[in-house]
């Protein structure tokens, strides 16, 4: 299935069909089923022969014994044919048939700014009025052009498909671009447009390749209860997504956010983990979430009281985009406020990067005091199988591996979800591996934040793939911003390339990681004069891992965002024979 296309049946258990980054598709297409082929019902030709002879009874009677003496020995003569002749290319196994499947656009659903539930009080004194006034939430976004410098075409819209920027328009249909000696290097950007409501970032496919496109969403606020730093990938929708690290306890708001951005309905069942199991929750199940549209689920509605949830969410019909916006409130005090995004499905290693630790002491401190036992860095477990998962878990600091104080290694319970803290190594930047014999998804919680009546923030950062070649990550404009790059087995080599508000692509930077370490770029605020909007990422050697890491100066806000998938290319997927 391309990018540009929408399942037309419902995704079952039965079927290992997860989409990936190639298969998500497109808002306003439709496909039809996979190619089936009826063999063709064929035999050997039997040829029939009468012996007839004239002359009453008798000769009929001496004609049958003949015919049958005939049709014996011929039978018999098959059958040893058959013995001696090699076996016939019909009984033999036969792989399944690919098809080639031309890409399809790409497409990237940003979630909306993050709100108070409904119902929240307003008018109360300005100090502790839980509506910000201060509040602003942006989409950066950027489009690699091609090596001939045509930009494919793309825009960033509302849900409902009216524009907000047009980045490019593309090539007319069936035009080829012109041959050129020398690459041009550009890229279309959207550099941090302000939105009230979802976005979708679109881009049409090149040279028959999805487009190389990324954006991602940022919100701050220096006021009222969701008063903190927030950011989210702009994400593929998909049609079977993992989200862990959702806090539905007193104090905690987790408001599950589906929007199908295709054009056929989808039906959405959750799967919901807690603290002590699976939650069979009433509710959970055939919910309707129509084309063009967002529906809202306040969690605690579901799974109340729960200090640790993980959830599956599986679409059948139209692919879905899911967010979770997190916060906490601790009395009148805010303590942050952030969007939980899928992240990889359970495996046995899962690894996080980005990691950003505050001082231990300050943490051990702080999370002693009632109430704040989440305000500390942690790692959220979640065991979907049947058996329990040992899991080893090693952090890998800038000068190396840094110890865990409890050891490293947590029994994990089956179906729920288990936290382990993160405190007490060294402040500083990690990568986070964690590995299994048994399957696990996996995020991590970050806080900051040390002082029980100020203000704080939380993090959520989900466990991300592999870096690839020509990652698009966005940046937002302002704030502390970094580039966190881990590689947790063995050397790497990452090349880093600036993309700037005028569309050029600047010189590339190289970072060189030694196994077992995780090194922080400190990100510009401009390039050669023009304002920085984000970068091209590469890697190669051995497998690396990538966030963004976002701050703002003065303030103690934190965010996180994992490297997106690169863009997919043609791909083959079988295709099914059968009545």
């Amino acid at each position: 299935m391309s990018k540009g296309d929408t399942p037309t049946g419902p995704a079952t258990d039965t079927i290992a069909a997860e989409p990936s980054t190639a298969e998500s598709p497109a808002a306003g297409t439709s496909a039809a089923g996979p190619a089936t082929a009826s063999p063709a019902t064929s035999g050997p030709a039997v040829a029939g022969a009468r012996l007839r002879k004239k002359g009453g009874p008798r000769g009929g009677v001496i004609g049958g014994i003949l015919s049958a003496v005939a049709l014996a020995a011929a039978g018999a003569g098959l059958v040893s044919a058959a013995s001696l002749t090699p076996q016939s290319p019909a009984s033999r196994q036969l792989a399944a048939p690919v098809a080639s499947v031309p890409a399809g656009s790409s497409v990237g659903v940003c979630p909306g700014p993050a709100r108070l539930l409904e119902g929240t009080p307003v008018g109360t004194d300005p100090q502790f009025s839980p509506e910000s006034a201060t509040a602003k939430t942006a989409v950066s976004a950027a489009v690699l052009g091609s090596s001939a410098g045509v930009i494919p075409g793309s825009r960033l819209a509302r849900l409902t498909g009216t524009p907000l920027v047009e980045i490019a328009k593309g090539a007319a249909p069936g035009a080829s671009a012109p041959a050129s000696r020398t690459p041009v290097l550009l890229a279309g950007v959207v550099a941090q447009r302000e939105v009230d409501n979802v976005s979708v970032l679109s881009a049409d496919a090149q040279d028959n390749r999805q487009a190389a496109a990324g954006a991602v969403l940022s919100y701050a606020a220096e006021d009222g209860d969701l008063q903190g730093s927030a950011a989210a990938a702009c994400q593929q929708p998909g049609n079977d997504l993992w989200l862990v690290g959702a806090n539905t306890a007193l104090g905690r708001s987790a408001v599950l956010n589906l929007t199908n951005a295709s054009s056929t309905p989808a039906t959405v069942s959750l799967d919901l983990f807690g603290t002590e199991g699976q939650i069979q929750a009433p509710g959970s199940r055939g919910l309707l979430v129509a084309p063009g549209s967002t529906r809202s689920i306040v969690l605690a509605g579901l799974a109340p009281g729960q200090e640790r949830l993980g959830m599956r969410v599986r679409s059948a019909g139209g692919p879905v985009a899911a967010v979770i916006q997190q916060s906490v409130l601790r009395g009148l005090t805010p303590g942050g406020v952030d969007f939980i995004t899928p992240g990889a499905g359970p495996s046995d290693r899962q690894v996080v990067s980005g990691l950003d630790i505050q001082d231990p002491a300050g943490l051990a401190a702080l999370t002693a005091k009632p109430g704040f036992a989440d305000a500390g860095p942690a790692l959220e477990i979640t065991v979907p199988g049947a058996a329990d998962a040992v899991v080893e878990i090693k952090l890998y600091g800038r000068d190396g591996q840094k110890a865990l104080p409890g050891g490293g290694v947590v029994t994990a319970k089956a179906g729920a979800v288990t936290e382990v803290s993160l405190a007490g190594v060294p402040a500083g930047t990690y990568t986070l591996a964690a590995t299994s014999d048994i399957s696990f998804a996996a995020a991590t919680r970050l806080t900051r934040g040390l002082q029980p009546e100020d203000a704080a923030d939380i993090a959520f950062s989900a466990a991300s793939a592999r870096l690839g070649s020509q990652h698009i990550v966005p940046v937002p404009r302002e704030g502390d911003r970094q580039l966190v790059f881990g590689a947790p087995d063995g050397n790497a080599s990452v090349s880093y390339t600036p993309v700037t508000a005028d569309g050029k692509i600047r010189t590339a930077a190289t970072a060189e990681i030694a196994g077992g370490t995780t090194v922080s770029i400190k990100i510009p605020s401009d390039v050669g004069g023009s304002p920085l909007v984000g970068y091209v990422v590469s890697a190669a050697g051995d497998p690396a891992y990538g966030a963004l890491l976002l701050g703002r100066d003065g303030r103690q806000d934190i965010s996180t965002v994992a490297v997106a998938p690169e863009a997919a290319g043609q791909r083959q997927v079988p295709v099914t024979l059968g009545y």
